[in-house]
């Protein structure tokens, strides 16, 4: 993203400018403005399901089911509960004060930061827009919204439908590529909320730094499974095809490999070629729910790992569809190349490991995640996992569904990301925690 290297027609400096003479008004600082914002967001997720559908299909494949439940059905639950709870988020939090500071009172307060930059990216363009959206909202901020070029149905109708709805004087939507996201970076924000992969993140932090601005990234890396002996294979594994294989693998915090110990690495076998059989049918190609990779580089990508490990399911594709089945492969090794990167698609790698303990080594010696799942029956299991790892979140029994729990934060540690949102945790994100204190001259 060097400016050098890219140029574009957007006056980045004009959209920043106008929505910051718009903050200064205090208009967007008013409960009554917050809720209409969100009030308005939600009209437009309803009014306009059909086309939202549509576009995330032309950009995705993602079937009707799928893709209101994970992206409009998400945001709407994500604004019902801010909604429901904002009037008691923005109380004044009373705090105590040391005996030798009374009489006096204080407390703290949540106030707005100002202009705020949020980058979406393509695997869950609506959602991913929209969720970090909400919170800067709820926080009383101006936004610019920049959606992925990468999904340009679900961008156009973004830009199209956000300016029909929200405050177009306090929220903006830039459509572009390399180079606007450059312009916009260029630009100073009091936030910047970025979605996608380290390689930009470090960008992006690069960018924020001369005007010191904070940014929350929200990246994602190799989510472990670990398969623990004594687990019901059978619902273990039609939990790890519904997690792993979700928009055809492209989620952040997708099950990226299963650390099977002893011989669960190949009792789990039949079960999930079971699962995929029974989830997508005999020919995932038809079923109407599995999505389709993003574009023909991720699908290159992707086929060029199917050879790293004997394959127990799957492996058939179609570059012109854009299509590559659920995939199992087994016996993979450590070093294998689906092991190198994070997968970002419907395949998933058996690694078998000894122990308990070979499979936190292995953890460890690894960037942290995202994410660490675990199935087991075993609370020593559990125990030691939460004290001798480190990871974004800890799941057991029920991959991904911690995304879903509003009262629980979002997010990374390490490589995998910096920040949190969801709830209340965005309005943290989004806000100034300003301390007050209230001291009688007499």
């Amino acid at each position: 993203m060097a400016p050098q290297n890219h140029t574009t027609d957007l006056d980045a400096a004009a959209v920043v400018g106008r929505l910051r003479r718009t903050f200064t008004t205090h208009r967007t600082a008013s409960p009554e403005w917050r809720r209409g914002q969100l009030t308005a967001l939600r009209t437009l997720l309803t009014d306009h399901r059909d086309d939202l559908l549509a576009a995330l299909a032309e950009d995705l494949g993602k079937g009707p089911e799928e893709a209101y439940r994970t992206e409009i059905g998400f945001t709407l639950h994500e604004i019902a509960h801010t909604l429901d709870r904002l009037d008691d988020w923005l109380e004044p939090r009373p705090a105590e004060l040391p005996e030798r500071l009374l009489p006096a009172t204080a407390h703290t307060v949540r106030e707005p930061l100002g202009v705020v930059l949020v980058i979406a990216p393509w695997n869950y363009p609506l959602q991913l827009a929209l969720a970090p959206l909400v919170g800067a909202l709820a926080a009383g901020n101006c936004a610019v919204v920049k959606p992925s070029e990468l999904a340009p149905a679900t961008s156009a109708a973004l830009a199209r439908l956000l300016p029909r709805y929200l405050d177009s004087d306090a929220v903006a939507v830039v459509e572009g590529a390399v180079p606007e996201t450059t312009a916009l970076l260029a630009q100073r924000f009091d936030h910047i909320f970025y979605t996608g992969n380290g390689t930009v993140g470090r960008i992006v932090l690069a960018a924020a730094a001369p005007h010191l601005t904070p940014v929350t990234l929200e990246l994602g890396g190799k989510s472990p499974v670990v398969l623990d002996p004594g687990t019901d294979l059978a619902a273990a594994a039609r939990r790890l095809v519904t997690g792993k294989f979700l928009n055809a693998g492209q989620t952040c915090v997708a099950p990226d490999y299963v650390l099977a110990i002893g011989d669960t690495a190949r009792e789990i076998e039949p079960h999930l070629a079971a699962a995929v059989r029974e989830t997508y049918g005999a020919d995932p190609a038809g079923a109407e729910e599995y999505g389709r990779i993003v574009n023909e580089r991720h699908f290159d990508r992707l086929t060029a790992l199917l050879d790293s490990g004997r394959t127990v399911i799957g492996g058939a594709h179609d570059r012109a569809a854009r299509y590559l089945a659920p995939t199992v492969l087994a016996d993979v090794a450590p070093d294998a190349p689906v092991m190198q990167e994070e997968i970002f698609g419907p395949i998933l790698p058996i690694v078998p490991v000894p122990d308990l303990n070979a499979a936190i080594a292995f953890i460890n010696d690894r960037d942290k995640p995202l994410a660490l799942y675990a199935f087991t029956a075993s609370e020593d299991t559990k125990r030691r996992l939460l004290a001798e790892t480190s990871s974004g979140a800890l799941t057991f029994g029920l991959p991904v569904a911690h995304l879903t729990a509003p009262e629980l934060p979002f997010g990374g540690v390490g490589e995998s990301g910096m920040g949190r949102y969801h709830g209340e945790y965005s309005l943290d994100t989004f806000s100034h925690t300003k301390a007050v204190l209230d001291k009688p001259l007499a």
